[in-house]
């Protein structure tokens, strides 16, 4: 069952911005957005931090790991410069400041745990346990549709985020349904199962749905493909075109 928006942009404004920034996020909110899916990793003194590779040099300048840096170092680095000039000076968001953001405008929050190789288990219960805090009184009213929900392709960073938050919900993330898909979403007590739509067809996607999860896929940029996907069942799903594809177009 899906408790949550149709529409996602991805990473805050899709192509139109530089990834995982509050500049991002003010861009899908001129296109209408109000949910957002982003990922979440650790600096090296274990604080979160908004980014999706665990290395620096694509959308931050600079060399070696995320891991390498401490939070108060990754904060003062550019991550807009590289999508263009205007962008230049947009830092990397701690997570804190990411969640605030959305709380502030009303966005609703699919955190993709992203751990870097090695920190599994640590990420999933820092991410899962912080997120606990900043959402106790939406958890304490059971709001679902202020409520975040974790996803990760890690079963080990979603068992710890089980471990540590048991009262967040938690999608699986697999690029592929492969046979045990099950087994797997009912271990982690997943809500939903997040997979790339590319790889999906029909008869999956009416699985996932009589197994009662929720079906999400990433990323949809085609309007065609996105009525396909629609017309199977498909829940919902992020965009990185926030231009062609809008927030109500489920």
């Amino acid at each position: 069952m899906w408790n949550y928006p149709d529409i996602l942009a991805h990473r805050g404004g899709g192509k139109l911005a530089p990834e995982n920034t509050i500049a991002g996020l003010r861009c899908g909110l001129e296109h209408g957005f109000r949910a957002v899916e982003f990922d979440v990793m650790l600096a090296r003194d274990g604080v979160p931090v908004v980014m999706h590779d665990p290395y620096l040099g694509r959308t931050v300048a600079g060399a070696g790991n995320v891991f390498d840096y401490d939070a108060a170092e990754l904060v003062t680095m550019d991550a807009g410069n590289w999508f263009g000039a205007r962008f230049k000076g947009e830092t990397v968001p701690l997570f804190t400041a990411f969640v605030q953001f959305c709380k502030d405008h009303g966005i609703w929050m699919n955190i993709e745990i992203k751990p870097a190789p090695g920190f599994e288990e640590e990420t999933g219960r820092v991410v899962a346990s912080l997120a606990r805090a900043l959402f106790g009184l939406e958890i304490a009213r059971d709001d679902a549709r202020r409520i975040p929900l974790l996803s990760s392709f890690s079963p080990v960073a979603l068992a710890a985020a089980m471990q540590a938050a048991p009262d967040l919900p938690r999608a699986l993330l697999l690029e592929r349904l492969e046979e045990g898909w099950q087994d797997q979403a009912r271990a982690l007590q997943a809500v939903a199962i997040h997979t790339s739509h590319k790889h999906l067809d029909e008869a999956q996607a009416r699985a996932v749905k009589d197994a009662g999860y929720g079906l999400f896929c990433y990323t949809v940029n085609d309007p065609a493909r996105a009525r396909t996907l629609l017309g199977w069942g498909v829940d919902a799903f992020c965009t990185d075109r926030i231009d062609l594809i809008g927030p109500d177009f489920a």
